[in-house]
């Protein structure tokens, strides 16, 4: 399944994957999600739908979301477009989305702005099943050519020319200015970066997994095991136990806190973490519990 917004990123990517599906007999889905976030929204969503239907599309499908405010429009937007893509997709297919190399060095930069991590850093996967994105390779300045070869009329979205959105600063302002200072060549280079960092973060998960089989039983974690472990591979297992107990979202503040009281134990009471759960370090081990069944400390 193709997700397409109409832009010529998607479009292309439409375009290439009809042509390569139906030489090899696969079926081809499209879906257009309509964010109803600009006046005539719907127009610009059935425009879209017809391009899939020109290129080849066996069904296309145009869901209409609605895009609340938690964390800005953009990250709304995304996910109530996720969300969308999901309920769309055709059992067991994976949903092709139009990032490119540009969108790859974008968020890698937003990333390494906001001291994220390497998880962040490393950027967007090819393949994150069910999600592929085929084209994190192909500039954006490709996919216009492509466009035009083909004759398809992409969409000039507003909204990536307003500065109002991080985003369109980065792309428009900061990293024409880095390959100005650079001397060319940062876009590409920033794609290497999260290559790179995608193969040491699966390294080290790898690593964790493993780390994590010998140290946890009965959902608590042996915390004198664990602390003979480095920082790096510490902070991976408890994140991923964390998570598996319920806790919705960790920061980094939030895990370095939680491994204070692995590698730096001295004592300390129990560390809050988000959605009332708190982390207790008991006769040695680690559990997680929630927030209402532990008295408070005076």
């Amino acid at each position: 399944m193709v997700a397409c917004s109409g832009g010529a990123d998607s479009l292309a990517l439409a375009a290439a994957t009809t042509h390569v599906a139906h030489r090899r007999g696969m079926a081809v889905h499209g879906a257009v999600v309509d964010h109803d976030l600009q006046s005539g929204s719907a127009c610009v969503a059935a425009r879209a739908a017809e391009q899939l239907t020109e290129l080849g599309c066996d069904e296309v499908r145009t869901v209409r979301v609605r895009v609340g405010d938690a964390g800005g429009t953009e990250a709304a937007a995304r996910r109530a477009r996720y969300a969308a893509l999901t309920e769309l997709r055709p059992h067991g297919a994976l949903v092709l989305l139009g990032h490119t190399l540009d969108d790859q060095a974008e968020t890698v930069l937003l990333g390494l702005g906001r001291g994220s991590g390497p998880r962040s850093i490393g950027g967007m996967r090819p393949l994150d099943v069910p999600w592929a994105r085929p084209f994190l390779g192909v500039s954006r300045t490709t996919t216009v050519q492509a466009c035009a070869a083909l004759g398809l009329r992409p969409w000039q979205d507003p909204h990536n020319a307003d500065p109002r959105f991080t985003r369109v600063r980065l792309r428009t302002e900061a990293l024409p200015l880095l390959e100005e200072v650079l001397q060319g060549g940062v876009t590409a280079a920033l794609a290497r970066t999260a290559e790179q960092l995608q193969d040491d973060v699966d390294a080290l998960d790898g690593i964790a997994d493993r780390v994590r089989r010998n140290v946890e039983a009965d959902g608590v974690l042996d915390a004198a095991s664990l602390a003979a472990e480095p920082p790096a591979v510490r902070r991976r297992v408890l994140r991923r136990w964390l998570l598996d107990q319920g806790v919705p979202e960790l920061s980094d503040a939030h895990l370095r806190e939680a491994d204070a009281l692995v590698g730096q134990w001295r004592g300390q009471g129990g560390h809050a973490l988000p959605g009332n759960f708190v982390l207790r370090r008991a006769r040695g081990t680690l559990l997680v519990e929630c927030g209402e069944r532990i008295p408070p400390t005076g």
